[in-house]
């Protein structure tokens, strides 16, 4: 038995080993192709792919195998072309790689192979993929009915609403799940679908109640929506730590896909997609609702700070590593994230966002006393969840998690809003805008200037540029509002607001006393607030919140 555990140890050393040199040696190829002038470095390229496939045969992937084919068809070398592509079509999908026949019907294809197009071996090889592809979507269509089954409960109606209201918040029908990970469509309107990733805990158990994270991707502007994720694309590389640390603490993990048309940072038409993603994970994973956090890189941590500032009801905390603190859709109304929190981890080479202007944020924040931190890490640029030493700050992210959770009737809410999309949070809902009334004199704008911008140069390297900006921008005019509860009394402050409503839960008030509402000073309701069975329901359709469940509403006409 001692042999036999050294000669595998042995084994496992030289497999690692290949695996290493095949990897350089295929970096060093794609880093050739890509930064080459009209293909001049293609040829050189090439050749070392060949070499490595040629000593490490056992490593050859799916993007190496494409890499070649394409620079073979660049380069007119045909025969080639179609011996590498061939290979590629025959790759199963697995957990690490996307199906070998996805590179030929992508996008992007007609473009890279627009050589070969008019070979009789393209139409021959697009058909000898069609099989795989069926059998690849009725696999994936397969386990997202799986992933969506669940026990049949139904609230029938006969119950008194008490017993009604206890039955919503110990609503149960979730069912064991076949697989740890799954890729799940999602529609985004009638021509547009996506699909967004989910990585149970090892031992998921659905009687268990259990925290979830979504990672936000970057990029935005250059990514495409997807008709279904690998695995491993999301889980690895730039994730890598988040995976570790969700695995350790049983943490649910959510990686949606977004496009330059739908994302959660450049466009409202995409801002949607979190929410209703959670709902949908609500409905068939026993979430804890109280424990669902946003976090993100670059153009995704922008999102999740967006996701703070818009709209953060379903959320208990927020986190981002390089954030850009704006909302691009509208104004930036800092003061939001006093309803929740926010965790930056930036880095002192960053173009995306300066060291100075984090520093300013941080001092903003303090002033406010909004519950907001900064880690600044020396050395690294914008692509800091690259290098090991950014698992600290996923590290940090799931001890905060760990002990954060939301409160689902704050005593206390401050808004602010420019887009009445966005003119919820918590128990008050609805609130639409009046911007011909005279602001009050406590609303008013935070900001400040970045005077200094990092950025490089046509030699790569990193320089100082003066600037002279203001940190937010105020497109529109907005309202704000102001309330507070205790002792079944609420009291409302607001600006340029026209109407809001105010949610109620029996976890807020005594329903068996009136209940008061002032607004401005004036007293606006004085009455008792019942159960409506009707509005229950709805409003646990709405959102699947077996925490935050809402048994009726008082509308205010300011």
């Amino acid at each position: 038995m001692k042999y036999f555990w050294v000669l595998s140890f042995m084994v496992a050393g030289v497999l690692v080993h290949a695996q290493q040199k095949y990897s350089a040696m295929a970096q060093k190829a794609a880093d050739l192709m890509e930064n080459t002038k009209d293909g001049a470095d293609y040829k050189e390229a090439l050749s070392i792919y060949e070499q490595a496939f040629t000593l490490y045969p056992d490593s050859i992937s799916g993007p190496d195998l494409y890499n070649v084919s394409v620079m073979a068809s660049e380069l007119k070398d045909y025969d080639k072309a179609f011996k590498y592509l061939t290979s590629l079509v025959k790759i199963k999908a697995t957990e690490d790689h996307h199906p070998g026949w996805g590179y030929i019907e992508d996008e992007s294809s007609e473009s890279d192979y627009k050589n070969l197009l008019s070979d009789p071996r393209w139409k021959a090889l697009k058909q000898s993929t069609v099989q795989d592809k069926k059998e690849f979507y009725q696999v994936l269509q397969k386990n997202r009915e799986e992933f969506f089954r669940t026990r049949d409960v139904s609230f029938n109606g006969k119950e008194n609403l008490k017993t009604l209201y206890t039955q919503i918040k110990n609503n149960q029908p979730f069912l064991p799940k076949a697989m740890r990970n799954y890729s799940v469509s999602f529609t985004i309107n009638d021509s547009a679908t996506t699909s967004y990733l989910v990585h149970l805990p090892k031992d998921y158990q659905p009687q268990k109640k259990y925290p979830l994270l979504f990672f936000l991707h970057g990029a935005v502007r250059y990514s495409t929506l997807a008709d279904y994720l690998i695995p491993q694309e999301n889980l690895g590389t730039w994730n890598r730590f988040y995976t570790k640390y969700a695995d350790l603490n049983e943490v649910i993990l959510v990686f949606p896909r977004a496009s330059k048309a739908y994302n959660w940072m450049t466009s409202d038409d995409g801002f949607f997609m979190v929410p209703d993603i959670l709902k949908q994970i609500k409905t068939t994973i026993n979430v804890d609702d109280n424990r669902v956090f946003i976090s993100g890189h670059s153009n995704g941590a922008t999102g999740s700070f967006s996701y703070l500032m818009k709209q953060p009801s379903s959320f208990a905390g927020f986190y981002g590593f390089n954030t850009y603190p704006k909302v691009f859709t509208g104004g930036t109304f800092v003061e939001n994230i006093k309803n929740r929190s926010f965790i930056n981890f930036s880095t002192d080479q960053d173009y995306y966002y300066p060291p100075n202007a984090n520093d300013d944020m941080t001092g903003l924040m303090k002033g406010i006393k909004a519950d907001y931190k900064e880690y600044r890490y020396n050395g690294f640029p914008h692509w800091f969840p690259m290098f090991k030493e950014s698992e600290s700050g996923c590290e940090i992210i799931f001890n905060d998690l760990k002990k954060r959770k939301r409160n689902p009737f704050p005593k206390e809410i401050s808004w602010e809003f420019d887009d009445e999309r966005y003119g919820s949070i918590d128990w008050l809902s609805g609130m639409k805008l009046d911007t011909l009334q005279s602001r009050a004199a406590w609303h008013q704008n935070l900001n400040f200037k970045i005077t200094k911008w990092l950025k490089y140069n046509d030699s790569d390297s990193l320089i100082t540029e003066k600037t002279d900006k203001n940190a937010f921008d105020f497109p529109r005019k907005s309202g704000k509002i102001k309330a507070a509860y205790a002792k079944n009394i609420f009291r409302i402050e607001t600006s340029d607001i026209r109407s809001f409503s105010i949610s109620i839960s029996p976890e807020m008030v005594d329903l068996k006393k009136k209940v008061k509402v002032f607004v401005n000073g004036k007293l606006y309701f004085n009455q008792k607030v019942k159960y409506d069975r009707d509005f229950m329901l709805q409003s646990f359709e709405n959102n699947r919140d077996r925490e935050q469940i809402w048994i009726n509403t008082i509308h205010l006409k300011v």
